[in-house]
């Protein structure tokens, strides 16, 4: 599921890593493997890249104000 579809389905915030980035991550791995190596000798990744994700529309359902400096930092945000 990627980062935006809890928003897009209603909730009010999401934070999570980039789906397009964690697959293309996946892929690189995935090619080391079938050029040889061993995925006991790769190391564990972590997700490097992250998005905010914010719904207007439901915080204005709820009565809520998100702060402007939030809002700055989101990477989208759905009206």
């Amino acid at each position: 599921m990627d980062k935006g579809s809890f928003a897009d389905a209603g909730g009010l915030i999401t934070y999570g890593p980039n789906t397009a980035d964690l697959w293309r991550r996946a892929a690189a791995y995935i090619d080391k493997i079938l050029k040889g190596a061993k995925p006991a000798d790769l190391p564990v990744e972590q997700p490097t890249k992250f998005e905010l994700v914010i719904n207007l529309k439901t915080a204005t359902t709820l009565g809520l104000t998100i702060p402007q400096s939030l809002l700055v930092r989101a990477d989208e945000i759905i009206q």
